[in-house]
């Protein structure tokens, strides 16, 4: 499996300094649902403290977590990609604050910082192969279950 990396220890320094003059503190109450799959992805989140979990909704009654993530942890990367909808929820599993950035105003500075682009999108890639990994596990975890329950 693919080690998790953290967005914003990849940065070299002055990039790092720049995407962060972007950043927003916000915080999140424990239990509040910070987006929804389907929804506009305009914006994401470096967490600073807290829990937050992706999960993916399997039947119309039923949600799979399928990732656990904390400090230092990119939080949304549909941001990056067309159509700019979330692929998965997340919901704050504890009381979260975390550093939230607008995609477009990113995106712009990424126009302006080709160095900076580059190494955000293989950043972000990084990211999404370790989630491929977990999420895929956890699928199939939860389809050996229902299996044995059958």
């Amino acid at each position: 499996m693919t080690k998790a990396t953290k967005l914003l220890t990849t940065l070299p320094p002055p990039q790092r300094q720049r995407l962060m003059a972007l950043a927003r503190e916000v915080s999140f109450p424990e239990d509040a649902r910070i987006f929804e799959a389907g929804g506009t992805a305009d914006r994401f989140w470096v967490i600073r403290s807290g829990a937050v979990s992706l999960d993916q909704r399997v039947t119309s009654l039923q949600r799979v977590t399928v990732a656990s993530l904390g400090s230092g942890d990119l939080l949304g990367w549909s941001w990056l990609f067309p159509p700019h909808r979330w692929d998965f929820g997340a919901v704050a599993f504890s009381p979260v604050r975390a550093y939230e950035f607008d995609a477009a105003a990113v995106l712009g500075l990424c126009e302006e910082d080709p160095q900076l682009g580059l190494i955000l999108v293989r950043s972000v890639a990084e990211i999404l192969a370790h989630r491929l990994e977990t999420t895929r596990g956890k699928l199939l975890e939860q389809y050996s279950i229902h299996r044995r329950a059958l």
